[in-house]
């Protein structure tokens, strides 16, 4: 029954992704009007029977800006957590499974990154190279790959002195073989729960940079734009800073509840405490 319940604890996270990813994906089909489709006598209408969640300044839908936003927002923070993850990932084994001189300098150069304050650092960077979704994802990929990087150097380092490691060593296997086959299939688990509470990060950082005009640009739909968008309306208006605020929310709370899940999941220690 404790396992029962400890299964269903992380399927109100399934659900909420599943209902987010999917609603955003189809958004051609459900969205009733175009993102983008300007009509000023519409302008700043509350929500109703044939708008929603209302209509925003320029008298766009905002039920079908939510809807293609999503996409926006999500790609970005995948792409950008997927490349931060690879980055780390090799820098990591690399350290880890080799030590020595490569070992020191891609330490110093995880402690360098992880010693600025991430926020200013992305801030910085894309403020210098300019506003664009290219330049938010190199911010975000260069500021998160320390991270990724330290915790898969310290997997490596256990995982190397392994018994089975030392065995198939001596039978002959190469360092590559020993890497692809035996080490990174062994930090498979632990690399999915860091990757899903690393999405939330992105997609945290990425409403902050696009809400300061540095990410995602107009007209593109994006949650963080249009709560930057709605900020002068915001009492005449509130419907056009909550409905992008709710989904942003919900889009966090299921990626942390999903990562939460996940760590029990496959945590050792937890399940030998469930035995």
């Amino acid at each position: 029954m404790k396992k029962l319940f400890k299964f269903h604890s992380g399927m109100p996270a399934v659900f909420l992704l599943v209902l987010i990813v999917g609603s955003s994906l189809l958004a051609p089909l459900i969205a009733p009007y175009p993102p983008n489709e300007i009509n000023m006598t519409l302008r700043l209408q509350p929500p109703s029977g044939e708008h929603i969640f209302g209509t925003d300044a320029l008298g766009r839908d905002m039920f079908s800006r939510i809807l293609y936003g999503g996409y926006t927002s999500m790609l970005l923070a995948l792409s950008a957590t997927l490349l931060s993850m690879l980055l780390g990932l090799v820098a990591g084994t690399l350290a880890g499974y080799y030590g020595g001189f490569l070992d020191w300098l891609i330490t110093v150069l995880a402690n360098i990154f992880q010693g600025l304050p991430s926020t200013c650092l992305i801030v910085a960077i894309a403020g210098v190279l300019g506003p664009s979704i290219q330049n938010l994802l190199f911010a975000l990929v260069i500021t998160s790959w320390a991270g990724f990087s330290r915790i898969v150097r310290t997997e490596v380092l256990k995982l190397r002195e392994e018994p089975y490691i030392e065995g198939m060593r001596c039978l002959g296997s190469g360092d590559l073989r020993l890497i692809i086959r035996h080490i990174l299939p062994n930090m498979l688990s632990s690399t999915i729960i860091l990757f899903t509470t690393r999405v939330g990060r992105s997609v945290l950082a990425i409403a902050a940079l696009s809400f300061l005009g540095l990410g995602v640009q107009p007209p593109t739909p994006d949650w963080s734009v249009m709560i930057n968008d709605a900020r002068i309306h915001y009492r005449s208006a509130p419907h056009l800073i909550i409905a992008p605020g709710i989904c942003i929310f919900l889009l966090l709370f299921a990626m942390n509840m999903l990562g939460d899940y996940l760590r029990d999941r496959f945590d050792v220690r937890n399940s030998e405490v469930r035995e």
